[in-house]
């Protein structure tokens, strides 16, 4: 059947939306409706401040700073973990002490009148040539030697009288050793000497 014989359709009056074929250029001259910034400036502050954040892109700090209530917790929150760091710090090295390439801590037990000390020696982290060898103890009340008598009695200057605890430790080359040794006298806080051949070191502490 040619063309000229076909059976004309029913609709053939009516303009179809989509023609049978392509046409370029009736689909140029289509026109959209949805405009985007016209829907926003309809839509709430709360709609609009989210596309905004979505247009320049993700910021983890603006959330967190948008307004003065939340700037002042995530700051409130920074300055307490910046607190907790330092103090951790001090607590951790604040009863250290070095002599020779060695870190030295220090503490006691008070115990029916005597006291029960523990020194703990740790060779410093990059320390080549830490000390080994012997070193001489001596443990008194704080201020003590100045008036220490002949017999090696020490003024505890609290109207009694202590006696200057001597004792002797090697340092090894292991990297940690604790050393125990109990001192004939348990006074509130106490005088710790330590000497080598070069260096002494002096540490008070206050037993529990």
């Amino acid at each position: 059947m040619t063309e000229e014989n076909k059976k004309p359709r029913p609709n053939a009056n009516y303009k179809l939306s989509k023609p049978d074929g392509p046409n370029p250029a009736a689909e140029e001259n289509l026109v959209f409706y949805y405009n985007r910034e016209r829907r926003l400036e309809k839509s709430p502050q709360a709609v609009r401040d989210l596309y905004a954040e979505k247009k320049t892109g993700f910021n983890l700090l603006r959330p967190l700073i948008a307004d003065k209530p939340r700037a002042t917790v995530f700051f409130t929150i920074i300055f307490m973990c910046a607190a907790i760091i330092i103090v951790s710090i001090v607590t951790k090295t604040g009863g250290a002490y070095l002599l020779e390439g060695n870190r030295i801590e220090v503490s006691g037990t008070r115990f029916e009148g005597a006291t029960i000390v523990v020194l703990t020696k740790a060779i410093k982290k990059n320390t080549v040539n830490a000390y080994t060898g012997a070193v001489d103890v001596a443990v008194s009340c704080p201020g003590g030697g100045a008036n220490s008598g002949a017999n090696g009695v020490v003024n505890g200057g609290a109207g009694e009288d202590y006696p200057v605890f001597y004792h002797r430790i090697f340092f090894s080359m292991e990297t940690v050793e604790e050393y125990r040794f109990a001192v004939p006298f348990d006074a509130p806080e106490q005088l710790l000497i330590l000497q080598t051949e070069k260096n002494t070191l002096q540490i008070k502490y206050k037993p529990e």
